[in-house]
């Protein structure tokens, strides 16, 4: 996508001051921090600050509360699963789409040098693209399996 200005890249579209969560840190904390920054979800990083996943306030309730665990001895890092996805500053918003209907996501972080500068969710998407961009992205990632 361009305008008048150029292409519109990922560091346009996301969501400023997202905060990596350590793997070790506890899910109560994780619940605590997701409400001091008013977010529902938190990229999760191991000790050298590389992304492991991305945890939601609906894996702690789903994942760890109602099956019984409890939040304050269950770790981010045990509760991310799977290849993380992310996503390079200086992507185009077709790439950042494509990124995240083939991967049916909601939320994406955004890299630079190495380091989360940013998230682009569902919100970002819709005040950034179009109408149409948005309806196609929505059928991919809401669609049925």
């Amino acid at each position: 996508m361009t305008t008048a200005k150029g292409t519109i890249t990922a560091k346009d579209i996301m969501h400023r001051g997202a905060q990596w969560l350590p793997a070790h840190e506890t899910l109560d904390r994780a619940a605590q921090l997701m409400r001091e920054l008013d977010v529902g979800a938190l990229p999760i990083a191991d000790s050298a600050e590389r992304l492991t996943g991305i945890l939601t306030d609906r894996d702690i309730v789903v994942g760890c509360v109602a099956m019984g665990h409890d939040p304050a001895q269950t770790t981010a890092g045990e509760m991310t699963h799977g290849t993380p996805r992310w996503i390079d500053s200086g992507a185009d918003v077709d790439e950042v789409l494509r990124e995240m209907k083939s991967h049916r996501i909601r939320r994406l972080p955004v890299i630079e040098d190495r380091r989360l500068v940013g998230m682009i969710s569902e919100s970002d998407l819709a005040h950034h693209v179009s109408e149409a961009q948005i309806a196609e992205w929505a059928e991919e990632v809401y669609a049925q399996i």
